[in-house]
């Protein structure tokens, strides 16, 4: 049954998760690779894995090779992996943002595995619900990916580089930007001496409304009515913010607009 082996380089946000879940669905993990020796030593101590700092120790001949690094550092580690690795190895980025001819020019079996969600320490999203967006250079090794894919997740898209690098940038806008927007306002309130928390169930139905709501039929606010006493008189207010001033009229602008 494939994969019979499968190695892990890259024991950070993404690759920790995606190891424990490997392991925790008895998929056969046996090799962490980390540049540093205390994060992937302690991961393999806990999952009770192989594990090395040194990509020569790595074994040639697996299956799947799964590369969970920045994507600054994966033309360089692809390039050294491609000098050790059996031709017949499948060899994949779990990267929203680049695409996939970064291994294509080392290998002629690669693809994708990108998990769509965020990784934070000390959190655990359910890894069941992570979408995993899938994409391979033939249809052998696709098939390959989605029946792992789907051993870890309820969720599985295969997604080309061209979908995936617009789904990246649509992920950015929905959590990035909006734990920026949370930033801003906890900045707000500290600053004028108040508590954060009183955000907090705003923000928790403002997320779950969008289960049953579409976000034009969610939208409320000053913005939305038309209310423009309102946003002027908070424009006025955020003089001393400037840069905070300018997204606050970006955002209000294209809400009149929705």
């Amino acid at each position: 049954m494939w994969p019979r082996a499968i190695v892990l380089l890259g024991t950070g946000k993404v690759g920790s998760a995606l190891a424990r879940q490997l392991v925790a669905q008895g998929l056969p993990l046996q090799w962490l690779w980390n540049r540093s020796e205390p994060a992937v030593q302690a991961l393999a101590d806990d999952l009770q894995l192989n594990w090395t700092t040194d990509l020569s120790e790595l074994p040639a001949e697996a299956d799947l090779y799964i590369l969970a690094v920045r994507d600054d550092a994966l033309p360089p580690l692809a390039a050294a992996l491609a000098r050790q690795l059996d031709k017949g190895a499948l060899v994949v980025h779990t990267s929203g943002a680049t695409p996939s001819a970064v291994l294509g020019a080392h290998f002629p079996h690669f693809g994708v595995f990108y998990p769509l969600q965020t990784f934070s320490p000390g959190r655990e999203p359910d890894f069941h619900q992570v979408p995993l967006c899938v994409h391979a250079a033939n249809d052998t090794d696709l098939v390959c990916l989605e029946q792992l894919a789907q051993r870890l997740s309820e969720r599985v898209a295969v997604v080309d580089d061209r979908q995936r690098a617009i789904l990246h940038v649509a992920a950015v806008f929905t959590n990035n930007f909006t734990n920026y927007l949370q930033h801003i306002s906890q900045a707000i309130l500290t600053d004028a001496g108040l508590a954060t928390d009183l955000l907090q169930p705003l923000l928790q139905e403002t997320i779950a409304k969008l289960d049953v709501l579409s976000p034009e039929q969610a939208q409320t606010g000053p913005a939305i009515r038309g209310d423009q006493a309102t946003i002027e008189r908070h424009l006025a207010w955020l003089a001393q913010y400037p840069e905070w001033r300018e997204i606050y009229r970006l955002l209000s602008e294209g809400i009149e607009r929705m």
